[in-house]
């Protein structure tokens, strides 16, 4: 008979390889009788879990970390980040472990509460999201030894796994799809100048346009937080402009720019055409609905948190690095240029 293993346990038994992990460690958190299957087909099988690994499982707390740092006020507002939480704690429930929320409002709080957290085991990995440029946030995790997953891209810092969409790509097809329609005189609602997704589909903006020989024109940036109502008084800013197009770096914000052009009685897209970013479900239903550059966001979560558990299964290295490709919906809020 070829050698046993915690997963030849678990397929015998009808569960999870970390709910035999947990039976083999006494843990608490397992239904009686799904102990006592586990523990028979243990006992039927002979199996005899290795000590080292046993020893090392006994140390972990089952429990993954979300950490969202302070430059973040809308998680709870933004459809964006229930989407990708779901996508996380789907991978946490089949493999049987908790995720928990660490949301920190102000410095002082990362400063206090995040060493606390790395030093003390709470919990086993990490995943991290919505990184500003030059967070320390990340230093930190690199010199705790901790196993963490980034949710966007970190250039700077190459042995960082992350999971990432193709953003520098998905805007450059959102505004050269603009460009093959017609416009030529196309805005963008950027977001912040220090979240990486923001920097690169600002960078996929410039690129369409240069790449078409037009002028990039500072009048015709101007930045948002993501949120509806920074989409609204970006909108309003560049109607003295006069874009005929408007790329928006999320669909928050591409839904307060069409808000903005109804209250001044401005077509869409007879007058202005608007694309967005994320596809999340308000884009359908907006009127007119609203073309828009669909990123995989539950897909993204659920590959944060596989990649983490593989890192605590297989080690840290090499590490896991995954961009992946968006698509362009295409819907009414952008009309072939007349």
């Amino acid at each position: 008979m070829s050698r046993l293993t915690l997963e030849k346990i678990a397929a015998l038994a009808g569960v999870s390889r970390s709910t035999v992990s947990r039976v083999i460690n006494d843990q608490v958190n397992v239904r009686p009788e799904v102990r006592e299957r586990v523990q028979q087909v243990i006992d039927e099988t002979g199996y005899q879990p290795n000590q080292a690994a046993r020893s090392l499982a006994s140390k972990r707390s089952t429990i993954l970390g979300l950490v969202i740092p302070r430059n973040v006020q809308s998680v709870f507002a933004d459809p964006y980040f229930p989407r990708l939480i779901q996508g996380i704690s789907l991978v946490c429930n089949e493999n049987d472990y908790v995720l928990s929320l660490f949301l920190f409002h102000t410095e002082d709080e990362e400063n206090k509460i995040y060493p606390r957290v790395l030093n003390q085991g709470f919990v086993d990995g990490v995943i991290i999201t919505s990184m500003v440029s030059g967070d320390t946030l990340l230093d930190q995790l690199k010199d705790s030894d901790m196993p963490f997953v980034a949710i966007g891209r970190t250039a700077d810092m190459p042995d960082v796994s992350y999971v990432d969409v193709d953003n520098v790509g998905g805007a450059t097809t959102a505004v050269t799809h603009l460009m093959n329609l017609g416009y030529k005189h196309i805005a963008t609602i950027a977001g912040p100048a220090d979240v990486r997704a923001a920097i690169d589909r600002l960078q996929g903006y410039t690129t369409a346009l240069a790449a078409r020989g037009l002028q990039i024109d500072p009048d015709l940036i101007v930045r948002g937080d993501f949120s509806e109502a920074s989409g609204y008084a970006a909108m309003q800013q560049l109607l003295s402009h006069s874009p005929d197009a408007v790329f928006a770096a999320s669909d928050a914000m591409a839904q307060g720019a069409l808000r903005a052009l109804r209250e001044a009685q401005i077509g869409v897209p007879d007058t202005i055409a608007i694309v967005g970013f994320d596809d999340l479900a308000l884009a359908a239903l907006e009127k007119p609905a609203l073309t828009t550059v669909r990123q995989p966001i539950q897909r993204v979560g659920k590959l944060a948190a596989e990649n983490l558990l593989d890192m605590l299964q297989n080690g840290v290295d090499p590490p896991r690095r995954l961009l992946l490709p968006t698509e362009l919906v295409i819907r009414d809020s952008c009309g072939k240029k007349g």
